[in-house]
C-alpha cells in the first residue's frame, strides 16, 4: 500500500452535469485555498494522486479510483449541504468505502453552518450510509463548519492513526472562536450562516 498521506473530499455531485450548480463548487473552494499563496492552507489533494474520471464514467471505473484514492488517504472531508442527497449519489459509496474498508477518519463539514455545538440535530444532512454508520458508532468523525481555518486544522490533526473517538465529535467554543466562528458574546449553538 502507497504512504496514506492524502485527503480524500467527498461531496455530491447532485446528478449535475454542470459542477457549478453541484456541491462540487465547495471541493473548488478547497483547491483555490490551497493554490493561493496568499493564504497558509496546505494540503495533500488524493483526488490528484489517480487519473482523473468524469461523472459520466463507468460507475465500476468511478469505484475502483475512488477506492484508489482512500487506499492512499488519512482522512476524508465529507461535504454536506442542505442539497445532499439520501440515497443515489456516489457519496455514499465513498462513505461506506471509507469507514467500512479503509478505516478512515470523517471530517463532516456543513457548508450552511458556522458554529457546530450539537452534531445530531444536523442528522437532517446526513446520507442514509453516514446516518447508519453514526448510529452504529463505526465512523469516528468530527462535526464542523465549512470554514477554512476549521477544515486545516481538522486536516492536520485527525487520520487513520489518531481517529477522533466517537462519531460525534465536535469542537469546543474556545475552537470556534479561535477560527473566527464565534464571539465572546456569542452563544455556543448550531449556528447557520
Amino acid at each position: 500500500m502507497a504512504y496514506r498521506s492524502g485527503t480524500y473530499i467527498a461531496f455530491d455531485g447532485l446528478g449535475q452535469e454542470n459542477p457549478t450548480l453541484s456541491d462540487f463548487k465547495y471541493y473548488s473552494t478547497i483547491q483555490a485555498w490551497a493554490r493561493n499563496t496568499e493564504i497558509d492552507f496546505k494540503y495533500v489533494d488524493s483526488h490528484a494522486k489517480t487519473s482523473a474520471v468524469r461523472d459520466t464514467s463507468l460507475r465500476t471505473t468511478l469505484q475502483l479510483r475512488i477506492r484508489e484514492r482512500l487506499s492512499n488517504s488519512k482522512n476524508v472531508v465529507v461535504i454536506l449541504s442542505s442539497d445532499t442527497r439520501k440515497t443515489g449519489s456516489m457519496l455514499s459509496y465513498e462513505i461506506e468505502q471509507a469507514v467500512d474498508t479503509y478505516f478512515l477518519p470523517l471530517i463532516i463539514a456543513y457548508v450552511d453552518y458556522s458554529a457546530i455545538a450539537d452534531p445530531s440535530q444536523l442528522s437532517s444532512y446526513w446520507p442514509n450510509a453516514l446516518s447508519t454508520r453514526i448510529s452504529k458508532g463505526t465512523a469516528k468523525a468530527i462535526h464542523i463548519p465549512f470554514l477554512k481555518n476549521a477544515i486545516l486544522d481538522a486536516i492536520s490533526q485527525f487520520s487513520f492513526n489518531n481517529l477522533p473517538k466517537t462519531s460525534l465529535n465536535y469542537y469546543c467554543r474556545d475552537a470556534h472562536m479561535q477560527f473566527g466562528c464565534i464571539s465572546v458574546a456569542s452563544p455556543f449553538i448550531n449556528t447557520m450562516k
